[in-house]
């Protein structure tokens, strides 16, 4: 959940857990398959081991492997391509033993009905959003080739989050083309007889899937030719809009489950994978965690001691903080702090008292826990990652303006408001988009230090103030603060 509290050796373990864990055996698959459905795999999507022509094709080696399940191309029969994700045998007895005590959520990630509801439900929300529906994709799920320890789904080809250089080289896939099986674009380009892209039959192939690169030109330097902003523009306004809107959030938004595809327009297309761990907010703690945000923005302060008081929270500054993932500046903490014209033992002792406040802080920000709604753990998990996400891409967009913009508009919109609440919000809005300015002034002053190659973005500057207030509490933070 924090990795970055631990050493570096540790940190770069568990990071291969997004897709790169290792694999169960073909036999182990395989039990799974028969245990799940009473039928070999050859049988469950009619494919063939041995080269029949009128069968579909499996691929026996995982394309990906994290640390719940791994997942498998295949081509059926009637020509669709299909990703198999097939849970680890041992993944459910662990996760009884190891994660009884923590969260429910957890071990719904290993039923994957549950993660298949998930989906199709993520994907009617996005459809009946006209600001997200062109820009975010949520692949099909085949319920008949699924059960509660296989998910069977459409086959994406896209480019991963993490792979920044694809993500933003020249384009060089065709006029008014977008990137393999986006809207329409054909997986394979016009001679599907080439070498490159025809299904291979050998029996004793590791890989079948033909590879698609295409687009990448004839030297493969190309890319998808699209703006780091627009693609994490898109990923905060979908995760704003499930947090604040719908009240349904994606809680494992790491690289590996986000592909990028480029439409024919030339615009970006996110898609969402791995829809395993989400969590439900009720109407009213939705409605407080807009209004938390919101008061977080414009220094509200007697707003949020109300609002994390009912969460049983005792230390409302560090809370804030915490959310917004930099230290807060509007609250009681940020005032003690004042060693302007005291003498050097007079400061290392000021320092002394305000790391031990902080320390204590920590200690008491949750009062009391019969109160604490769990799904703040997950929120703050999102929040992490996706802030994560934005670092990496170089800090293309003001993610704390966008975030706050949304948890605003959320309290206009939401129709489980009643209508004078909703005209009340609204004057509110307007006047929060004048005061959000002033994060864009800071916003723009470090785009502009990152350009002139004087400091790194705005994650930057924030993941190093979050590293000196750890540090003024007895935490030594590694890198990457935000990583979850």
């Amino acid at each position: 959940m924090q990795s970055a509290i631990l050493p570096p050796e540790f940190q770069k373990m568990f990071s291969r857990m997004f897709d790169d864990a290792p694999q169960n055996d073909w036999k182990d698959v395989e039990k799974v398959i028969r245990e799940d459905f009473g039928k070999s795999p050859e049988e469950v999507f009619g494919v063939s081991f041995t080269g029949d022509p009128t069968k579909g094709v499996m691929e026996r080696k995982a394309r990906a492997s994290a640390s719940v399940a791994q997942v498998h191309w295949a081509r059926l029969a009637d020509g669709r391509e299909v990703a198999v994700k097939v849970q680890k045998r041992e993944i459910a007895q662990q996760i009884q033993w190891d994660l009884w005590a923590f969260n429910e959520r957890l071990f719904l990630e290993t039923d994957f009905e549950n993660e298949a509801d998930n989906s199709e439900h993520m994907a009617r929300l996005v459809a009946g959003e006209s600001r997200l529906r062109n820009r975010v994709y949520i692949p099909k799920v085949y319920r008949e080739l699924s059960s509660k320890r296989v998910m069977t789904a459409e086959w994406i080809e896209g480019v991963r989050l993490w792979d920044k250089d694809a993500i933003t080289r020249s384009w060089r896939g065709g006029w008014h083309q977008g990137s393999p099986g986006c809207h329409g674009t054909p997986m394979d380009p016009p001679q599907s007889d080439s070498t490159s892209t025809k299904v291979s039959r050998n029996p004793n192939a590791t890989q079948l899937k033909p590879e698609r690169d295409h687009w990448r030109g004839w030297n493969g330097r190309g890319g998808l030719g699209l703006s780091l902003k627009e693609v994490m523009t898109t990923m905060i306004d979908l995760f704003s809009a499930q947090m604040f809107l719908w009240g349904i959030l994606h809680c494992d938004p790491h690289p590996g489950n986000i592909f990028v595809r480029r439409k024919p327009s030339g615009q970006p297309e996110l898609v969402l994978i791995d829809h395993g761990l989400y969590i439900h907010m009720d109407t009213d703690f939705r409605h407080q965690y807009a209004r938390f945000w919101k008061s977080l923005l414009t220094f509200d302060n007697a707003a949020i001691r109300d609002i994390v008081k009912q969460w049983g929270v005792t230390n409302p500054d560090i809370f804030a903080s915490v959310t917004l993932m930099r230290p807060y500046q509007g609250g009681d903490l940020s005032t003690q702090q004042h060693f302007e014209g005291l003498s050097k033992k007079d400061r290392a002792q000021r320092h002394y008292e305000a790391q031990q406040a902080a320390r204590k802080g920590i200690r008491q920000i949750l009062g009391d826990e019969s109160k604490w709604p769990k799904e703040l753990i997950f929120i703050g998990r999102n929040l992490r990652i996706v802030q994560a996400n934005n670092q990496f891409l170089g800090s293309p967009v003001n993610r704390i303006k966008i975030t706050g913009t949304w948890a605003s508009r959320a309290l206009v919109e939401s129709p489980d408001l009643p209508l004078n609440e909703k005209i009340q919000n609204y004057g509110r809005h307007i006047l929060f988009r004048l005061v959000l300015f002033t994060s864009d002034i800071y916003f723009y002053f470090t785009k502009i230090r990152q350009f002139l190659r004087l400091g790194g973005g705005m994650e930057d500057s924030l993941e190093a103030q979050m590293q000196s207030m750890a540090k003024d509490m007895g935490v030594d933070l590694q890198q990457n603060v935000f990583e979850g």
